[in-house]
């Protein structure tokens, strides 16, 4: 079955894509009408891009039609518009929801942020965007759908740091500070798919080189 992912031009999303074609499995890249398909991506095996917007119930739908699972990299970017967050971070995460049900995906992982919802923090400056990402949290708990949320750290372009840290996992609303490469987090993605004890929970990862390297399944069967 294919994986479908959305934000996939994004900084994290193309991440997403590429590790799950580097494990083998058939990837198709939702994205924007407009959105440019990084290089990394362009010409692989198995990499199927559809342009829908999100907002665009019919489109999408078929866009999901025939997809195993749906991982969630959407995102807004700074904007004068601070309606941008509440567009993008919420309803948009509501339309992909609803989406899933009408094209028959059941598990869905979605890419949120350190310190969702909460109000007293920096980045509310740029349109509220940490209660916004909550509330699509929330929509997404409420969903009947088989979910799991990652929320990572400050995000790094440092690649070449996936493979000299270890994760910090750790439960909501634990985690407030530090930063995690987005190639880590696209890994976490796609071990939550293939972890059914991620299902149904919020997983909050930064990383450190004084970290040991601790798969996802391992944390959480430590937990169990």
């Amino acid at each position: 079955m294919t994986l479908a992912i959305s934000g996939a031009s994004g900084k994290t999303g193309w991440r997403i894509a590429d590790e799950a074609l580097q494990r083998g499995q058939a990837v198709r890249a939702i994205l924007r009408p407009g959105s440019v398909l990084p290089a990394a991506l362009q010409g692989r095996d198995q990499l199927e891009v559809v342009r829908t917007e999100l907002g665009n119930a019919t489109t999408l739908t078929e866009a999901l039609r025939g997809c195993s699972a749906l991982v969630i990299a959407t995102g807004a970017r700074p904007s004068i518009d601070l309606a941008g967050p509440f567009k993008v971070d919420a309803l948009a995460i509501r339309d992909q929801i609803q989406a899933c049900r009408a094209a028959g995906v059941s598990r869905v992982v979605l890419v949120s942020s350190l310190c969702a919802g909460r109000w007293l923090h920096p980045l509310n400056l740029f349109g509220l965007i940490l209660v916004w990402k909550r509330l699509g949290e929330r929509w997404l708990e409420q969903s009947g759908l088989a979910w799991t949320i990652v929320r990572p750290g400050g995000l790094s372009e440092d690649d070449s740091r996936a493979e000299a840290e270890g994760i910090v996992y750790s439960g909501p609303d634990v985690q407030e500070s530090d930063s995690i490469p987005r190639r880590l987090v696209a890994r976490v993605c796609l071990d939550a798919l293939e972890t059914p004890a991620a299902i149904g929970r919020i997983i909050e990862v930064t990383s450190s080189t004084a970290q040991p390297q601790t798969a996802l399944n391992q944390w959480l069967s430590a937990l169990a």
